[in-house]
């Protein structure tokens, strides 16, 4: 059998370098992305890098975005705006990029699945690092409409919320100055490897976390008497009841 592709972006360190890791160990052959392979904001960067990809290796079975900044702590009216808006390159047009270049091939040989590193903080405002918020509820919308251009043609996506896993970036983090819990990286990849297998495929278009969900939780709950429901883990508008004109 031909040797599964997969590309990580911000892979250099962090929860990158962990997923890289895992899928290597896994039998992947890795392309790992950073700043210095691919900007994830430069397009022309990215389709060059993508199709240096295809070439030597002739497939793409696998994309997991994870390349991600955060702003600045600060309420919004504080905020930078050139900062700010340069997180929501970053992290949305930067999947945006990837995904759309990969995209193309994964249709054609008909199969592939996009996992996004999300968060928690994509389902809620922010009343500070604003922009951070705000990407990774882009990036689910992103997610949602990869699922819907994959449906019924072998091709799935994801949102994987990794939980507060001890990096960099969380250790610089007011928010989690003094925290004693994290998240094990192993509960990270066992899930990006149970998301990669196809087992979890009922999941696409939605959001798992690591810490919380397991393979063995997710796969329990699609083959319940209920299923995955139509609006499961998936961001939407919540209506004030069933006269709600909006409904």
């Amino acid at each position: 059998m031909t040797q599964p592709v997969a590309i990580v972006t911000g892979a250099s360190r962090g929860i990158g370098a962990f997923v890289a890791d895992a899928l290597q160990g896994a039998g992947y052959a890795v392309e790992r992305g950073s700043r210095s392979t691919a900007p994830v904001t430069d397009r022309a960067a990215v389709e060059g890098w993508v199709a240096d990809v295809v070439a030597r290796h002739g497939r793409i079975d696998l994309l997991v975005n994870n390349a991600g900044v955060i702003d600045s702590e600060v309420p919004l009216q504080e905020s930078d705006p050139d900062e700010w808006w340069a997180t929501v390159e970053v992290n949305v047009l930067g999947p945006y990029l990837l995904t759309r270049t990969v995209l193309p091939h994964m249709l054609s040989a008909g199969n592939g699945r996009v996992i996004n590193l999300n968060s928690g903080a994509g389902v809620r405002p922010g009343a500070v690092a604003s922009a951070y918020n705000v990407s990774k509820t882009a990036l689910a919308r992103i997610t949602g409409s990869t699922h819907l251009a994959g449906k019924g043609r072998g091709v799935f996506a994801f949102d994987l919320a990794p939980g507060v896993v001890r990096t960099d970036m969380t250790q610089s983090m007011l928010a989690h100055r003094g925290r004693t819990e994290w998240t094990d990286p192993g509960d990270v990849t066992a899930l990006v490897l149970a998301l990669a297998s196809g087992d979890l495929d009922a999941w696409s278009g939605r959001m798992v976390r690591a810490g919380s969900d397991s393979a063995e939780s997710l796969m329990a709950r699609q083959q319940g008497a209920g299923g995955v429901g139509e609006h499961d883990r998936t961001i939407g508008l919540v209506p004030w009841g069933a006269d709600d004109p909006l409904a």
